[in-house]
């Protein structure tokens, strides 16, 4: 089977590409320097294989706050990425199924994440562009299938976490945030400010999990949009007690600044689909997959006693 996949240099592309080379599949993993996907014509020069798998992992956005002063670039560049894809697939590889990755920042800020509402209601305000221009990829498979019966999965994660990830950046992911903070309390004396109260709730998908159940997805669904949930979310406090605990910090060090921008409240995905399509999964406990993170960041970030 013959495998394209772009964003391949992020963190959920560099696994999924590993995997796929270690299951016998034939992978062009693309970054943007093998292909700059803001430019009509940039796919072009692959356009003579023709794949069986479009995976399609390519954005432009950061965590933290980078949605609040990025709106119009955000909805810009990302339209200008997904529209790119969407021609390609159509115009030079109708034959491939385009599998694409949704975010759970397009759901409506309330009410139960499950797929038929994806589409529905406004996403939280901070984070509104980005999220439309998710929810445009997703019509613009939806419209592709409808007139040309072009084939397509939708998967919408909660956060992925795991070794692997980009740690020397400004602003991480939230996890990867803690367990940063943690980790330069510890190592370098660095105090530990979080933000917001630390009420707010997440949920987590262990790397290797996400790309196990995103796979055995690909055999199974068409034509439809799928959560990939942990079943289970914790508050930040509640995450931060286990990476202290995994440590060895009094969780009393850690404090709070809650004028500081904390996203949505909550954001668990609802699982019930997953659930009734692979009713044999296995996952990494949390305690057991934060103590892998919490290790290779260590290593990664050069830090020991």
């Amino acid at each position: 089977m013959k495998v394209i996949v772009t964003g391949a240099s992020g963190f959920i592309g560099k696994s999924l590409y590993k995997k796929l080379i270690a299951d016998g599949f034939e992978v062009i993993g693309l970054s943007s320097l093998d292909a700059d996907l803001t430019k009509t014509g940039s796919l072009d020069k692959y356009s003579n294989i023709k794949f069986d798998r479009i995976f399609h992992l390519a954005a432009w956005t950061q965590a933290g706050d980078f949605c609040l002063s990025h709106s119009g670039d955000q909805w810009i560049i990302n339209q200008q990425i997904n529209t790119n894809v969407l021609q390609w697939w159509k115009n030079s590889q109708p034959q491939a199924k385009l599998i694409s990755f949704g975010t759970s920042c397009s759901y409506p800020e309330t009410g139960v994440l499950t797929e038929e509402r994806y589409l529905c209601g406004s996403p939280v305000d901070g984070l509104y562009a980005y999220a439309m221009t998710k929810r445009m990829l997703l019509i613009g498979q939806q419209s592709l299938n409808k007139q040309y019966g072009l084939n397509y999965l939708t998967v919408i994660p909660s956060t992925v976490y795991g070794p692997g990830y980009y740690t020397h950046g400004k602003q991480l992911h939230f996890i990867f945030d803690l367990i940063r903070k943690a980790l330069e309390y510890k190592f370098l004396g660095k105090d530990i400010v979080l933000w917001g109260d630390g009420e707010q709730r997440r949920e987590l998908v262990y790397i290797d999990d996400f790309i196990n159940e995103l796979l055995e997805l690909d055999k199974i669904v068409n034509n439809d949009i799928v959560n990939i949930g942990a079943g289970d979310d914790y508050s930040i406090i509640e995450f931060m007690d286990i990476i202290c605990t995994i440590l060895s910090i009094d969780p009393s060090v850690v404090t709070y600044d809650t004028k500081r921008y904390v996203g949505a409240k909550s954001k668990k995905l609802n699982n019930a689909k997953l659930d009734a399509i692979l009713t044999n999964r296995r996952r990494v406990a949390l305690e057991i997959g934060l103590k892998y993170t919490v290790e290779w960041m260590k290593n990664s970030l050069s830090l020991s006693k």
